[in-house]
């Protein structure tokens, strides 16, 4: 091919390829041609010129760089729902559609289980400032914009419960207490490209404590043999997997500036019988993990508590 070259240039990471450079002169001289330019999504090219795909949603990752790299005002998302909803309204019929939600918000909620925008695409349209709209492909109604927190976005205490299913736990029981234990489990783990997020130690009993750590379920296989190959001369007692829970999360930018939020979180789940296992917070989030067949209800029970139906 001659003539100004475009393309979006990625790691060897093949089903997981991140962007390391985008050229969009070709893009740019079409358009300057009045020219409708059509872009094939999810995929790029590593040094190698193999085609490597972008993860699950990378569509969304490819329009968002694109339009990053032509300084695009905005960069809409059209999907087969009208925006971004307070929950999953397949859930709670009572969700509400978000006229407006913060780069963090949503980088939180696409993150902790929301299918509508992939969360490395949120959060490159952060990084490069581009500004998103969520909306359908079937209705002609405006959608939900995704940009810089402004001022009045904290009046909001929580503005979204999600929810992810695709959840395991494992637990690694009596694991001797010394330095460098922890670290070389999830240095293995991540050596295999394998995300780990809740992480929780025990207080050490008689030179020993247990481990548990939450991971996407499709990654429970490869976790199994790397667990395995990481704990073979480290002194343990056993390693249980649980793939039968889901994380459920509340998330806000108004959590900043208000207190008592997670209390009336466990209240609310303690008054409905829900237990929970793990707990995970960040600055706009707290997050629990919970047995698979109480997501639904917990989703419900947390949007009724924060009376998301009418923020």
């Amino acid at each position: 091919m001659t003539g100004p070259q475009a393309g979006i240039f990625t790691d060897d990471s093949h089903t997981k390829a991140k962007i390391i450079d985008i050229q969009p002169e070709r893009v740019k001289s079409e358009l300057n041609k009045g020219r409708i330019v059509v872009l094939a999504g999810f995929q790029g090219l590593n040094a190698a010129q193999d085609i490597a795909t972008l993860g699950r949603g990378g569509s969304d990752l490819t329009a968002v760089a694109m339009a990053a790299a032509l300084k695009a005002d905005r960069c809409q998302i059209f999907t087969d729902v009208t925006g971004v909803f307070t929950t999953d309204p397949r859930i709670e019929p009572k969700a509400k559609k978000l006229d407006e939600i913060a780069y963090d918000e949503m980088l939180e909620m696409a993150s902790m289980g929301a299918k509508v925008l992939q969360s490395r695409s949120v959060e490159f349209a952060k990084k490069y400032d581009v500004e998103l709209e969520v909306l359908s492909s079937f209705e002609q109604t405006p959608g939900t914009i995704v940009k810089e927190e402004v001022s009045g976005m904290e009046d909001v205490v929580v503005r979204g419960v999600a929810v992810d299913r695709q959840q395991a736990k494992v637990t690694i029981t009596d694991v001797v207490d010394k330095p460098g234990v922890a670290a070389r489990i999830f240095q293995e783990i991540a050596g295999r490209n394998i995300n780990v997020d809740v992480i929780v130690q025990s207080d050490s009993k008689e030179g020993k404590n247990d481990i548990s750590f939450t991971l996407n379920a499709d990654d429970v296989s490869a976790a199994k043999k790397v667990v395995a190959e990481a704990l073979a001369d480290v002194e343990h007692h056993q390693v249980h997997y649980d793939d039968a829970v889901a994380k459920v999360s509340i998330i806000g930018v108004g959590m900043r500036s208000h207190t008592g939020i997670a209390f009336r979180m466990f209240r609310a789940l303690a008054d409905h019988s829900i237990n929970i296992h793990m707990i995970s917070t960040s600055e706009i989030r707290v997050s629990v993990m919970i047995d698979r067949d109480k997501a639904d209800d917990a989703v419900r029970v947390l949007h009724e508590a924060f009376d998301l139906e009418n923020v």
